[in-house]
């Protein structure tokens, strides 16, 4: 029995995961959910799961939390502090690390300090501080397995090899407006934004996708998760979202995972590896796509792709200020206050001006962050 610590339960990739452990009961346990601040559908998923422990990180909520579980056993806290320190529970035997943005970054590190398993859902942690990350997980011998679809498409592509990367085909939806001009999205809607075509996903999350900063994010994450240059991870629009990514080995042969478009499949993996285990997710039928296409991306209409690649090739603090700055405008798009195209203004002004420094500390980067957003 594997007992799971979950980061954000109560979001998109959360409550996929409890999918996945409710069929597999036998396999999985959960022993602590984290959640932000919806606390109904946390109390609901502690009565359902009864894990040892949850925490609301929005305090204003802890009350309506406790005494929702008075008559359980389940341990209540609240605050972004308790849930770094959860991590530390020696009943956790691995953490789904699910918070969108930076705030996934201190609980997963502490969890990697501890020398726990962590299912990595949280890109902008790799973003932010890939260096740092890589090297806590190395000297505490703790795993990182990685379940953001493109990147499971990738470790499970490089299971069994012992020869070098030669490239890594990143693919991307192209998400809702792939095709458009930018004379085209100067009056895209937030309507329009979230109509992702193949994935069901967070609102921040599906505005990155729609503006190609999530396939950004992606190539940063990749450098840190697999060794290699970014100049050696392409990105490929594939609209059919098939063909989750590959890898392209020395002698030319390149390999691929495929499968149908949801996310269950590498959570599910990740809590389970070595082993596959059974799944309900339907079956790939080739018969219904008779046509798999991969086209370039157009990195100057979707200059946020372009912003990700000029940051990693500059490195230092300058992702973890991308990534503030993109966190900041993608929320002001979402109360109306900016444009689509203002996103990546936004970023690439935070980006010109921000003071650099070419080898953060850690503190240095949670400075980075709290300047880049106050700006």
């Amino acid at each position: 029995m594997k007992h799971i610590a979950i980061l954000g339960s109560t979001g998109s990739i959360g409550t996929q995961a409890l999918n996945v452990i409710r069929r597999h009961r036998d396999l999985f346990a959960v022993e602590v959910l984290c959640a932000g601040s919806n606390a109904d559908l946390l109390v609901k998923q502690a009565k359902e799961f009864e894990p040892n422990a949850v925490v609301i990180a929005d305090e204003n909520k802890y009350s309506q939390v406790r005494d929702a579980l008075t008559d359980s056993n389940i341990k209540v806290f609240a605050g972004e502090s308790s849930m770094v320190d959860l991590m530390e529970m020696e009943s956790v035997d691995m953490v789904l690390a699910a918070i969108v943005g930076f705030a996934g970054l201190r609980p997963t590190l502490r969890a990697l300090e501890c020398g726990k398993a962590v299912a990595l859902a949280n890109k902008e942690t790799m973003v932010v501080a890939g260096a740092i990350v890589t090297a806590t997980a190395a000297r505490h011998h703790a795993p990182i397995f990685p379940v953001d679809s493109e990147h499971s498409a990738i470790f499970q592509s490089l299971i069994g090899e012992v020869s070098p990367i030669d490239k890594i085909l990143l693919t991307a939806s192209g998400g809702p407006f792939r095709g458009m001009k930018r004379e085209q999205l100067e009056s895209v809607t937030l309507e329009q934004a979230l109509k992702h075509p193949n994935w069901s996903m967070g609102r921040k999350v599906t505005i990155d996708s729609a503006s190609l900063m999530n396939k950004g994010l992606e190539v940063i994450e990749a450098k840190w998760l697999f060794g290699v240059d970014a100049k050696d991870i392409e990105v490929l629009v594939h609209p059919q979202s098939v063909v989750h990514s590959m890898v392209q080995f020395q002698d030319g042969s390149i390999k691929a995972q495929l499968g149908v478009p949801t996310m269950e499949t590498p959570i599910q993996f990740a809590f389970s590896f070595p082993e596959r285990i059974e799944s309900h997710v339907p079956r790939l039928n080739f018969a219904d796509y008779p046509s798999l296409t991969f086209e370039k991306p157009d990195r100057q209409t979707f200059r946020c792709l372009e912003l990700a690649y000029r940051a990693i090739d500059k490195g230092g603090n300058l992702p973890c200020v991308m990534n503030a700055a993109n966190e900041v405008a993608v929320q002001r798009f979402i109360e109306g206050k900016i444009s689509f195209l203002g996103i990546a203004d936004y970023v690439e002004h935070a980006m010109q001006t921000a003071q650099f420094i070419s080898n953060p500390t850690l503190y240095d980067l949670f400075e980075s962050d709290k300047i880049t957003r106050s700006k």
